[in-house]
């Protein structure tokens, strides 16, 4: 058996998630070294997904096993291992729960959707509790900017070719992708952008969300966003917006009697 643990994060620190060469911070490369030293050896921490330098989660989840291993031997129970963890952790880290999964699992492969979340702040004003947890908008948007909104997005719902909304020069080869819902909703200044899929393009998310200012602002109509995935060029959407107001919401997995029913 292996750990899986769900924790969340602040990425401000951080260049995304993925170890990288050198001492560059990163969220994978901090939960390395909290395994290690609850543990006693190098463990392997396989996340469900990768994020973008600045890029938030609510609900990352990541499989530990001992280093070139398949498996965890702990003596340690599952419903400790959060608070052990943390306690080894930065504070912008918090691991928030804990299982043991069979040692095929594997936390990328086994996921069937993902929910991201993108929050704007629109306002005159800056808000020191929003800085790098928001995209601020100073500028008005227009009366009816939520409605436009939603009307946009609703479009990007259903099995589409994303490649007008995924970045320029990926690798990616199939683009194709379910979209099961994107609404956006607004309470007070903040608007929060949400959309699940089967599975995101590289800034796909950052692109949708760029999109969708452009049409609350006025410089894109709701309709044409259709036109904009049926041309497949990037040049046809909208700009990227910043990876600070990008948070990984939720994680579901196709193996839910592996999983505590809660995780979801």
């Amino acid at each position: 058996m292996k750990a899986m643990i769900k924790f969340r994060f602040v990425g401000t620190a951080y260049n995304g998630y993925q170890v990288q060469p050198g001492t560059i911070p990163t969220v994978q490369r901090a939960l390395n070294e909290a395994t290690r030293a609850l543990f006693g050896y190098d463990c392997d921490v396989m996340g469900c997904s990768r994020t973008d330098a600045g890029v938030h989660a609510r609900a990352f989840c990541a499989a530990v096993s001992k280093k070139g291993q398949r498996d965890l031997p702990t003596s340690i129970a599952a419903a400790n291992i959060p608070r052990a963890l943390c306690n080894y952790l930065p504070n912008d880290i918090a691991v928030t729960d804990a299982c043991f999964v069979p040692d095929d699992f594997h936390p990328r492969y086994a996921v069937a959707a993902k929910e991201y979340e993108y929050r704007f702040y629109s306002s005159p004003l800056r808000d020191p509790f929003e800085d790098m947890r928001s995209w601020h908008i100073p500028c008005p948007l227009l009366p009816d900017a939520v409605e436009r909104m939603n009307r946009a997005a609703a479009c990007f719902v259903g099995t589409h070719n994303f490649a007008s909304y995924m970045a320029q020069g990926s690798k990616i080869t199939e683009p194709t992708r379910t979209v099961e819902y994107a609404t956006v909703e607004r309470q007070g200044s903040i608007l929060s952008f949400r959309v699940c899929a089967d599975g995101f393009l590289y800034n796909m998310v950052r692109i949708m969300a760029g999109t969708l200012y452009e049409v609350a602002v006025g410089r894109k109509e709701p309709q044409d966003i259709r036109a904009s995935i049926e041309a497949r060029d990037r040049v046809a959407a909208g700009l990227t917006a910043p990876p600070h107001g990008l948070y990984l919401s939720r994680v579901f997995y196709r193996r839910p009697d592996v999983l505590p029913s809660h995780w979801e």
